[in-house]
């Protein structure tokens, strides 16, 4: 679970987790990857921690981003299957097992898509422009059903266990091991505490990561633009012969000339700036910037089998 200023959900998410998780796995555990938080929610996790023995705490460094906090946790986790969900309790924990019972031997990942998303026009209008992105990322249907509430098999991991880039999107690193896809329709509660992280520009900036990070579609349209304007311009210059040895004379028309030559330059100028997104990123990743740094973590999560009970963990603490 990747958190950021998430210290008044995350108590309340714990306790729904452990009462669905007893139910559903012979043993289990908790990473909460505290991506860089402004206020409290390192000091929550920590407490956290040291009263139920099933939970680890990850402190990253700063701030690098919620598939790179996932990434992290996804490397940390110990048993056969990885549950991802986020921290705001708009993907209940009681829908779990839905997620599991769809996880059958044919299928390695199982998504859970929404009934219905309650984030607002806007929040809504720029997922749909990731999930957009995202499918042609991972070139598969199953994108459009994508996101961050899913259980995969840990064994998929080791497809992408040297990734080491700064720009990540754990659902195209998935497509890397296996394209054993399914989503199930799960609930989607709306947000009662805190508020979203994910602004309009962040989903936007975040689909044109994944886009030019993990796909050359932008680059292949490049290509296709600069080809379409080329057979425009022979056109033009076919049309301009014809008419020259049929009539005589030149053709008419220093609107259509400018018209031409504006729209050659900014198909140039387009296809330039697709080229330098990627160069961008080939710069970023010279540099060798870390996908995720770790500042400190709690104890390793123990076997249920040697968990203390939280009341005496409570008292033992007064």
């Amino acid at each position: 679970m990747p958190a950021y200023n998430s210290e008044l959900s995350l108590a309340e998410l714990v306790r729904r987790l452990e009462s669905v998780l007893d139910a559903a796995a012979t043993d289990y555990e908790l990473i909460i990857v505290d991506d860089g938080s402004r206020d409290g929610t390192w000091r929550v996790i920590e407490d956290l921690a040291r009263d139920h023995g099933w939970v680890r705490g990850v402190h990253l460094m700063r701030n690098y981003g919620q598939h790179n906090a996932l990434l992290c946790g996804i490397r940390l986790a110990r048993y056969e299957l990885i549950v991802c969900i986020d921290d705001d309790l708009q993907h209940p924990p009681e829908e779990i097992p839905k997620l599991l019972e769809k996880l059958t031997d044919d299928q390695d990942v199982v998504y859970g898509t929404p009934a219905k998303e309650t984030h607002g026009l806007w929040r809504d209008v720029a997922s749909q422009v990731t999930k957009i992105a995202l499918q042609s990322a991972m070139g598969a249907p199953i994108a459009r059903k994508a996101g961050p509430f899913k259980v995969f098999r840990s064994r998929i991991r080791d497809a992408f266990a040297g990734y080491d880039g700064p720009y990540v999107s754990v659902d195209v690193l998935l497509t890397w091991g296996t394209t054993r896809f399914t989503a199930v329709e799960v609930k989607h509660a709306p947000r009662t505490l805190g508020t979203s992280n994910y602004t309009f520009r962040k989903l936007v900036v975040h689909a044109l990561n994944m886009i030019t990070g993990f796909s050359t579609w932008p680059l292949q349209l490049a290509s296709l633009i600069g080809l379409f304007f080329t057979v425009i311009g022979i056109v033009a210059l076919f049309f301009v012969v014809i008419r020259y040895l049929i009539q005589g004379g030149t053709v008419p028309g220093f609107s259509f000339l400018a018209s031409m030559i504006a729209i050659f330059s900014g198909a140039q100028l387009f296809s330039l700036g697709i080229i330098g997104e990627y160069l961008a990123r080939m710069h970023a990743r010279s540099m060798q910037h870390p996908t995720y740094s770790v500042r400190e973590m709690t104890q390793t999560a123990q076997p249920k089998a040697e968990r203390t009970p939280v009341g005496h963990a409570a008292r033992q603490n007064r």
